[in-house]
């Protein structure tokens, strides 16, 4: 019995795998990329001194919270 394949001896079951492992590793690298947008951003803040984030109109206790907001709504 003949299987139907197209043209670079991929089935369809064969397409859909790759296109899920592809999607796969986008989702990871960009769940990645962001992780360490929002590390960069906290260690950048945290090197302040009191004085420069008050400059900038922030309190320590903020960092992380401003730091996500950089990484994760980004994009929203």
């Amino acid at each position: 019995m003949a299987m139907v394949s197209d043209i670079h001896g991929k089935s369809a079951a064969g397409r859909a795998q790759g296109n899920l492992v592809s999607r796969l590793i986008s989702a990871v690298t960009e769940r990645q990329s962001r992780f360490w947008t929002y590390r960069n951003c906290v260690n950048e803040l945290s090197a302040l001194s009191n004085r420069e984030l008050r400059d900038l109109g922030l309190h320590r206790s903020q960092i992380r919270s401003i730091a996500y907001e950089e990484a994760y709504r980004k994009a929203a």
